[in-house]
């Protein structure tokens, strides 16, 4: 009896394997066209933004929106460049005159004595190291301003926005009542 059950089950998985027919391919349904979503109002993210500075100077301001930055970055790079090139110019030409002096050769400075030369010779140096300083300055301008423009970017800044002053009447009970100014501001 047990073999004729086991016979039985094995000759029903047999026949139904080959009885049922493969499942037909589940049916695609159409797919709308998609319609490109509007990241301009989405906050743009700050360490994006002040990598692509540091890489290019301007770039995180192109990429917070705020192009109009870029000429006043670069502005801002050739002018000190030219102002370390000047100070460098004079100070080469004075420190030149100072070792002319020592070597007790013509200088281009004829009236000015070895103090007033190493003046000279300090003040320009110091002024074009003071314009190195400035002019790494500006570069971390330009990063700490894309990472700030990157974290308001998503900061709300319509018009929906008041600060109102209104009259306030309140009671505390039938005998006690109070009169003010009440502050609101609406979002």
């Amino acid at each position: 009896m047990g073999l004729l059950l086991l016979c039985f089950s094995l000759s029903t998985v047999a026949f139904a394997q080959e009885s049922k027919p493969p499942p037909p391919p589940p049916k695609e349904k159409a797919k709308a066209p998609k319609s490109k979503p509007d990241y301009s109002l989405l906050p743009k993210n700050p360490k994006k933004a002040t990598i692509l500075s540091a890489i290019l100077p301007g770039a995180g301001q192109v990429y917070n929106g705020k192009s109009w930055k870029v000429p006043l970055i670069y502005g801002g790079f050739i002018t000190d460049i030219y102002f370390i090139n000047f100070n460098n110019r004079r100070y080469q030409i004075f420190k030149q005159a100072l070792a002319d002096f020592d070597d007790d050769l013509p200088n281009d400075f004829p009236s000015l004595n070895r103090d007033g030369l190493v003046r000279n010779v300090n003040y320009w140096r110091s002024n074009r190291d003071l314009c190195y300083l400035v002019l790494v300055g500006i570069y971390a301008l330009n990063l700490i301003d894309a990472n700030v423009d990157a974290h308001l970017s998503g900061f709300d800044v319509s018009d929906d926005i008041a600060l109102k002053f209104e009259p306030h009447f309140e009671s505390f009970s039938s005998d006690n009542r109070s009169v003010g100014l009440s502050v609101k501001l609406n979002f």
